[in-house]
């Protein structure tokens, strides 16, 4: 019976999101998809959906019945988990689906806080910094998606809710969890339901994560579930627990294929050039996925091997990208680019890759959708918030990662780990 629910609008959110849960000692499993049956054993369960960028309606049915299956199980605390970006549009979806969360739970009142300091992710007086870069300056603003203009969190939050949203500042965290909880209740009485948290620190979430140990609902980014573990211990629920990330000894022939086109995954691919072997598909000059994977597969054909990956990239700079959705349309567009890429994992799979990493979250959607991966065990971490998992029966180790996540030899060092 899980003790922890949570629900993540993407497949690399899902995995960021319980790498950080198995780092603080919660046995947790991936499911992919709304649970059809008993809920697997461990501590927290998290179900990842591909909602983030689905129609409003759509990622609220989605949410609210994973929720139910979560419910049904046992668990008891529900998490919303979201990019630590706040990947979002003004109309959603994450307002609208905490919305949804908060009346099915009869919350009443819950944070929202995406930040996450080990990647960079802080949030100062409501303004979300990625580094030192104010969120709109960050290069999210051109995300192809979801971009983000607008770096204060009570303004994008308060456009996607009807609901009341209010700020607890940095002078208020930082005097710890008892000050949040009285800043919590005067939101509350005020009329507030929603309060973006201010964090800077790994200090700040583990107290955030404290004064919402009586919530029914959370929601947030991975960084804030690094402190609510520690309510289930305090009330004798979780054990303390060693090698929580323990996953089978992995082998087999590795590959990388890339959907992200963001600064850090760009980086990634230019370091990886110059130590393994690069496919980089032109998606612009054949919108075919056909044609593309079968490019990739005759490139791959003698260079797939257990002693260094290779890398086959289907994204491109934000210029490219932006011209392939001027067009196909931005939906047909990435359409295309998942199509090809999921093809492309399979045939790799097929072949004998036994280490896969995935670059990307709807392209992480898309592969594992394609795989027919229905649950993942969650081992330890490459880079912050991207752990390896493993995918039983299929004995493979996969690694789903958000698109700007991950040091800039990432690609090389998670198979030395």
């Amino acid at each position: 019976m899980p003790l922890l629910g949570c629900i993540a609008d993407d497949f690399t959110g899902a995995t960021d999101l319980a790498a950080m849960l198995v780092a603080h000692g919660m046995t947790t499993v991936q499911v992919i998809g709304v649970p059809q049956g008993p809920l697997p054993e461990a501590d927290a369960v998290v179900v990842a959906l591909k909602s983030r960028t689905a129609p409003v309606t759509h990622a609220i049915a989605e949410s609210l019945a994973a929720c139910e299956a979560l419910l049904a199980g046992g668990a008891k605390q529900i998490f919303f988990k979201y990019c630590s970006t706040f990947d979002s549009t003004d109309e959603g979806n994450i307002g609208p689906v905490a919305d949804a969360l908060m009346k099915r739970l009869q919350a009443g009142f819950a944070i929202a806080c995406p930040a996450f300091p080990a990647t960079g992710r802080s949030i100062y007086q409501g303004h979300l910094f990625v580094g030192q870069a104010l969120l709109s300056e960050s290069g999210m603003e051109n995300h192809p998606l979801t971009p983000m203009k607008d770096p204060n969190l009570v303004r994008v939050l308060s456009r996607q809710t009807e609901a009341g949203v209010g700020l607890v500042p940095f002078s208020v965290v930082h005097e710890g969890e008892s000050a949040i909880r009285r800043a919590f209740n005067q939101l509350r009485d005020s009329g507030r339901r929603y309060a973006i948290t201010d964090a800077i620190l790994d200090e700040h979430l583990h107290a955030i994560g404290a004064a919402c140990a009586e919530h029914a609902l959370v929601t947030g980014g991975s960084g804030i579930a690094m402190g609510l573990p520690q309510n289930f211990r305090n009330q004798g629920l979780l054990p303390e627990r060693e090698h929580a990330d323990a996953l089978p000894e992995a082998k087999g022939a590795m590959a990388v294929v890339v959907g992200s086109c963001s600064r850090a995954t760009m980086g990634q691919i230019g370091l990886a050039r110059d130590h393994v072997p690069v496919l980089e598909l032109d998606v612009l000059a054949t919108p075919d996925a056909k044609a593309l994977a079968a490019k990739a597969r005759d490139w791959a054909q003698d260079k797939l091997s257990d002693q260094r990956p290779i890398v086959i990239v289907g994204s491109a700079m934000a210029e490219k990208v932006a011209a392939l959705q001027q067009k196909l349309g931005r939906e047909a567009a990435g359409a295309l680019v998942e199509e090809t890429l999921a093809s492309i994992a399979a045939d790799l799979v097929q072949r004998g890759v036994r280490r896969l990493v995935v670059a990307g979250g709807e392209t992480s959607g898309a592969v594992v959708q394609r795989l027919g991966i229905t649950s993942l065990r969650i081992g330890p971490q490459i880079d912050p918030g991207v752990p390896w998992t493993y995918a039983e029966p299929a004995g493979l180790h996969l690694a789903l990662k958000s698109g700007n996540f991950g040091a800039r030899d990432f690609f090389l060092k998670a198979f030395q780990s």
